[in-house]
């Protein structure tokens, strides 16, 4: 823990705590700023950032030059011949450039003195799974890993702005929002409540409930796709549509992690099923991909949970408390073999009686069931729905610390270091068994996972399918492996019997 006398400084946003190593950017040398900027410009340069800005004496029209580069000018520092102003990193460091700039600074906050300036506050902590899975015990650990700069994308019903989807800085952490759903509503605002929920779980940062309820990823990106209409209902070619959208936009926004707490409502193999393709294509793009199993129980597993390659999350009850001691696997998680023969789910994770941000008391879930209202803020759900956003936040966190992991070498850790040693642990209903961050995190294995498994039939660009793991990622041009390059045309989609996509990871009984 840092201490001083007087003050911490505390970086902006993704707040470059250890995240981007030890990288420069060309041109450095002439740039009249803060190094963290330019690494910032360098690995992220559409971050938005606060910053303050030291003219030359006598310089004219620098505070247009900064609104020329899109920034906007907050505050005139005259005291020292400076103004405050708020632009993405890139924009920041070409500024720091100008012969009328003496130099470009963060606006850090400001923390008195003996407070570490990087960690969480888990004094008021109440949300027992974050210690279940071992989330707390990487936060406030150099290199203080709480997904900054890692973008998750939330495929859901939407997601609503709230305080605990802001940075210390006051920058907000949904950095995008997009809808490709069929409602009358026309906008990206969670109307249901479920995707704000989803998202709360896996990255909220508690600041709405004073500390209480915190996500696995407080400092993670959070990208809202909204796909579904505001009675929680959905369709699969939406999913895909959102999917898409992900696909094309994912070096923009840092998109390493995909979550979808969704289910169709009809089994289908792997090999034909579309959202099946969809969720491999991002895979193979390197987006980890998180599903929830479902919650049929031992019935069986519903696209995208039986993809074999992405990442399928079952649910424990952990019956409030820290330990794994009393925990066992929700009688509603669903576990089977799929059509094809694989084993899902791959892992679980808590499932039963999450709380976690609310939209509104009078709409959507909480209108429907208001028995679960924790008060005018919070929520509380059940279901692998839940469970999959831990892994997601897992996998930000996980992907901060080592950003080159493919998605195969990702689920490869978190199964290898799953936590096996509880009283409620079978492999047939849990897979690899608990999620513990901990353990994944500082475990140094890089084998993959998948090897020899067939993608879809879909995704086939002759007649013989690729298998997995006869080639690596290095000698393979993904770029091929696109929307693009796939014979969607002969998919024949207008033959295609578009199943609606359910909730069916949301479980409401008692």
């Amino acid at each position: 823990m840092r201490t001083n006398r007087i003050v911490h400084f505390l970086l902006v946003s993704v707040l470059l705590l250890g995240a981007f190593g030890t990288a420069t950017s060309q041109g450095a040398s002439a740039a009249h700023t803060h190094p963290l900027l330019v690494e910032l410009a360098s690995e992220e340069p559409g971050q938005m950032v606060r910053v303050i800005v030291q003219k030359m004496p006598g310089a004219q029209g620098v505070e247009a030059l900064a609104t020329d580069l899109g920034g906007k000018v907050t505050q005139d520092l005259s005291i020292i011949n400076a103004f405050a102003a708020e632009m993405d990193a890139q924009a920041a460091v070409k500024l720091s450039r100008a012969d009328t700039i003496r130099w470009v600074s963060p606006d850090a906050a400001m923390l008195e003195s003996a407070v570490c300036s990087n960690c969480i506050d888990t004094s008021k902590l109440v949300n027992t799974y974050i210690r279940a899975i071992g989330a707390d015990r990487v936060w406030n650990k150099r290199p203080y890993t709480q997904g900054q700069g890692i973008g998750v994308a939330i495929v859901d019903s939407g997601i609503n702005p709230s305080g605990d989807f802001y940075t210390i800085m006051g920058l907000n952490r949904q950095v995008a929002n997009v809808r490709f759903n069929s409602d009358y509503n026309q906008n990206t605002s969670d109307g249901y409540g479920h995707g704000t929920h989803v998202a709360s779980v896996m990255g909220g940062d508690g600041s709405d409930s004073n500390g209480r309820y915190i996500g696995v990823a407080p400092m993670s990106n959070i990208i809202n796709v909204k796909v579904s209409n505001d009675d929680g209902s959905a369709q699969m070619k939406d999913v895909i549509l959102g999917l898409q959208w992900v696909l094309e936009n994912k070096d923009r926004y840092n998109i390493r992690v995909v979550n979808l707490s969704l289910n169709s409502t009809v089994a289908e193999s792997y090999l034909t099923n579309p959202l099946d393709a969809a969720v491999e294509i991002l895979w193979f793009n390197q987006i980890v991909v998180i599903a929830s199993a479902g919650n049929q129980g031992d019935g069986a597993i519903y696209p995208p949970a039986n993809d074999p390659f992405i990442i399928t999350v079952g649910a424990t009850d952990d019956k409030s408390t820290d330990t794994l001691d009393d925990d066992i696997v929700a009688r509603f998680s669903a576990y089977n073999m799929t059509d094809d023969g694989f084993m899902k789910p791959d892992l679980v994770a808590p499932g039963k009686n999450i709380t976690a941000r609310l939209v509104n008391t009078n709409m959507g879930m909480a209108k429907e069931h208001p028995a679960n209202l924790v008060d005018r803020q919070y929520f509380r759900m059940s279901g692998t729905s839940v469970a999959a956003p831990m892994v997601s936040g897992a996998v930000a966190l996980l992907l901060q610390d080592e950003p080159n992991l493919t998605p195969d070498q990702v689920k490869y850790r978190l199964m290898a270091t799953a936590n096996q040693d509880w009283p409620g642990y079978d492999a047939t209903t849990a897979g690899a068994g608990y999620l513990d961050v901990y353990s994944a995190v500082y475990s140094n294995t890089t084998e993959s996972a998948n090897t020899g498994i067939l993608p879809s039939q879909l995704l086939y660009t002759g007649r013989d399918p690729i298998t997995w793991g006869s080639v690596g990622w290095n000698s393979v041009g993904w770029n091929s492996v696109g929307w693009n390059s796939v014979g969607w045309n002969s998919v024949g989609w207008n033959s295609v019997g578009w199943n609606s996509v359910g909730w069916n990871s949301d479980y409401w009984g008692q």
